[in-house]
């Protein structure tokens, strides 16, 4: 259960990086869909947890204001 929190933690954490909603938005879905690839994996069902997290993070990245959490410039851009 801790390393669940932790992973919840650390997803929204970094699903802010970027200056703009869109790359918060792009970053936090990827990570999201990568934490809940292997949260899936572990319950069985990769596919599913990787859909269900890559949503939690893209909204998640997409609604954080960029004055709490901004980790610069993201690596695509």
């Amino acid at each position: 259960m801790k390393r669940i929190t932790l992973a919840g933690v650390l997803l929204l954490a970094l699903s802010a990086c970027g200056t703009t909603a869109t790359d918060r938005a792009i970053s936090g879905g990827a990570i999201g869909a990568g934490v809940g690839a292997v949260g899936g994996y572990i319950l069985g069902s990769p596919v599913e947890g990787a859909l269900i997290g890559g949503a939690v993070g893209a909204g998640t990245g997409a609604l954080t204001d960029p004055d709490r959490i901004n980790l610069g410039r993201p690596i695509w851009r």
